[in-house]
């Protein structure tokens, strides 16, 4: 009697997960949780505005020589972060990656 109990929880084991399982990821994929992004290509480089309701929060420069960079709006502002001194006026703040897998 054992192993028929052992059977039929398996059975139903493998049940639940079966219908419990496209629920979970139909769920995880809505369609408003995904970024709007422009491409801009030219000669040198392709341009990729990430935006999120609208509103602009990060730009990825790949140039056609060398890595890619991205520009964030960090504080939520719209407007993407610059760096404001005497030195470096006007110059945006780039960040490179560093490591992808």
């Amino acid at each position: 009697m054992t192993g028929v109990m052992k059977r039929v929880f398996q059975l139903l084991l493998c049940l639940f997960l079966a219908v419990s399982g496209p629920q979970q990821l139909a769920l995880a994929a809505e369609p408003d949780d995904e970024p709007e992004i422009t491409i801009t290509r030219s000669q040198t480089e392709i341009i990729e505005e990430y935006r999120a309701n609208g509103r602009l929060y990060m730009i990825k420069i790949t140039p056609k020589k060398g890595f890619a960079y991205y520009l964030v709006d960090t504080d939520g502002d719209g407007s993407l972060d610059s760096r404001h001194n005497e030195l470096d006026e006007g110059i945006l703040i780039p960040r490179w990656t560093l490591f992808s897998w």
